[in-house]
């Protein structure tokens, strides 16, 4: 910080009695500069601000620090009652806004549903002015007595529910708005329901939708499986497991026969409480005879050639899939529509004559019940013991395996293993 005159000027300040004063610096083409003793006090002090800011910054945040640290337990208590306050009233006012309930919740394996909504599908259809249809679901996973029943009369005690209808009919919706209420409930949030009765689950298992893993060679039917696993491996008793059309990633007989098995694992060794969607309505045959098992159907009808859905459950299965009619509610040429039409007329026409002759439930195989050994007591959802993955191991030719098929091989045995990790599946490794 300097003052700067011509040199006309100069010699007057560098004469008495101004000399005492002003300091001369330099010299220019210009002018002459000079500076004074209160300027290179406030140049010192500019260039020494910012580290004396700093200074003062650390100096007031450490008071800060240290004044907290004496109030450290009131603060986290205020904290504390601050953010229950802000989430219970956020969901009290989601519960008021979509007119949801408080469940009952109690240790019996149950699951009471009247009037059960998806909230979120709820909400995208009041933003079309349109109406969500409420639907029932009773599930109770103490089932009836094998032994002296094998129909069941009354689907109250069911603890498997296999539904079936027409694609878009909201198979997909139905599972998932139970889940949710569950997960809501245990959470300690209203359900969106006219009334609930849920017994406390230990687990929620889920297998919905497609996706495949590509990058890690895992299509989409792999994906499948090894979710199935993991549910048919790990879900005890006291599980919720949802499960969406099981099996429709390979051919029809494969997908079939892993569907069937899969849902009479479900019911002799998981038994939990499940609900199984699915195209294969042979399914319903196995879900009629046995006696903790029913049926349920989303309905839909068709009307003048055109399929209306009514989005309701029913007890019961659907008595088909409507999926051309589907197909030709997507778009797809009339052609193509016709053509698949008069196919599938062919189709059931061939299914109908074999039916004539042998009878439809001789094509049908007979429920398995799975035996444990004599005199010796599995508990519920217990997979069988490590030997059979030791066993699995001692197959795999470890020098001969590329990178790519070691990594498949470990994603594949790990589904095998429950969370704890204490036991596995009696299954022998294969590519």
């Amino acid at each position: 910080y300097f003052i700067e005159v011509t040199a006309r000027h100069a010699d007057v300040l560098l004469g008495a009695p101004f000399k005492e004063t002003f300091t001369h610096r330099q010299t220019l083409v210009s002018g002459v500069r000079f500076s004074t003793q209160a300027l290179d006090e406030l140049d010192g002090k500019i260039k020494s601000a910012a580290e004396r800011a700093l200074a003062l910054e650390s100096a007031i945040f450490e008071n800060f620090r240290t004044h907290i640290r004496t109030h450290i337990n009131d603060i986290r208590a205020r904290a504390q009652a601050i953010s229950l306050v802000d989430v219970v009233a956020g969901l009290a006012k989601w519960a008021d806004l979509n007119k949801c309930v408080r469940p009952r919740l109690s240790e019996a394996p149950v699951f009471d549903i009247k009037g059960g909504r998806h909230p979120v599908v709820e909400a995208a259809r009041q933003r079309d002015a349109d109406v969500f249809t409420s639907n029932d679901c009773v599930l109770n996973s103490e089932g009836r007595d094998e032994e002296n029943s094998q129909t069941l009369d009354n689907p109250n005690m069911a603890r498997l529910c296999v539904i079936t209808g027409p694609n878009m009919a909201g198979k997909s919706t139905y599972l998932r708005q139970n889940a949710l209420m569950l997960i809501l409930a245990q959470a300690g949030c209203f359900v969106p329901a006219e009334e609930a009765h849920i017994g406390i689950a230990d687990a929620v298992f889920s297998r919905v939708g497609a996706s495949d893993d590509l990058s890690r060679g895992r299509s989409t039917f792999m994906n499948e499986m090894i979710e199935t696993a993991v549910i048919l491996n790990q879900a005890g008793k006291r599980a919720f497991v949802i499960l969406d059309e099981i099996g429709r990633g390979t051919a029809t007989y494969d997908g079939l026969s892993i569907a069937w098995a899969t849902l009479e694992h479900l019911y002799e060794i998981n038994q939990c409480r499940a609900l199984f969607a699915t195209h294969y309505h042979e399914l319903t045959h196995l879900a009629s005879h046995l006696s903790a098992a029913k049926n349920a159907c989303l309905h839909a009808k068709n009307w003048e050639g055109n399929l209306v859905f009514l989005y309701d459950v029913r007890q019961g299965a659907a008595d088909k899939s409507y999926g051309v009619q589907v197909a030709k509610l997507a778009g797809l040429p009339p052609r193509a529509v016709g053509r698949a039409q008069a196919v599938l007329q062919k189709l059931e026409a061939l299914n109908d004559n074999q039916d004539a002759l042998m009878g439809a439930q001789a094509l049908l195989p007979e429920y398995q019940k799975i035996n444990t050994p004599p005199n010796k007591t599995v508990p519920l959802g217990t997979p069988p013991p490590l030997s059979a993955l030791e066993q699995a191991f001692a197959q795999l030719d470890i020098d001969d395996l590329s990178p790519k098929q070691a990594l498949d091989a470990l994603y594949v045995l790990r589904a095998y293993l429950p969370s704890d990790g204490k036991s596995a599946q009696k299954k022998p490794f294969h590519d």
